[in-house]
């Protein structure tokens, strides 16, 4: 190997571990939401309601584990929590397929759901990293009519959730 060439893998060796460090980590572009039946912010992202940043970033409601809100906190998504916003109801049946739709699949410790201020079903993952969708068969018990579905999606490894409310009607 001649100099030149010596010095460039030399200066390459300690050059970009400095580049590496050095330039801003990029944040992950997405995570997860419920596409069906149609959560608010997929809906917003489909323009059936009109909504503000969530309309681009339906996969983004994160916030800390725990939260009631549809927004998951998040100041930015704030209108999810607005229920006179003109949700488009859903109509199903006492056990329906809710299906999420994940653009990073991080891995889980549990789903949650919740209607009518009680948990209706909840799914251990232990852990495990999901692939893109992930459906779960949720029973509503003995809960009928209009309802509120509050969905989380507790991330194992993070003390962060993703949030999702659905609007339903059970047996209309």
């Amino acid at each position: 190997m001649n100099n030149k060439r010596k010095l460039a893998v030399a200066l390459g060796a300690v050059v970009a571990p400095v580049l590496a460090i050095s330039l801003p980590a990029s944040s992950a572009s997405a995570h997860g939401y419920i596409s069906s039946p149609p959560s608010r912010q997929a809906q917003c992202a489909a323009g059936t309601v009109g909504c503000g940043d969530i309309t681009y970033e339906p996969q983004s409601v994160e916030g800390p584990k725990g939260l009631t809100s549809c927004s998951g906190g998040n100041s930015r998504f704030s209108e999810l929590d607005d229920d006179s916003k003109g949700w488009t109801v859903t109509p199903v049946n006492s056990t329906t397929t809710f299906q999420w739709q994940l653009t990073a699949r991080h891995s889980t410790s549990t789903w949650e759901y919740y209607a009518g201020g009680q948990k209706i079903a909840e799914f251990d993952d232990n852990g495990a990293q999901p692939g893109a969708t992930v459906s779960h068969d949720v029973n509503f018990g003995g809960l009928t009519g209009q309802q509120k579905v509050l969905a989380f999606w507790n991330i194992a490894d993070t003390s962060n959730a993703f949030y999702a409310c659905i609007d339903v009607n059970v047996g209309g």
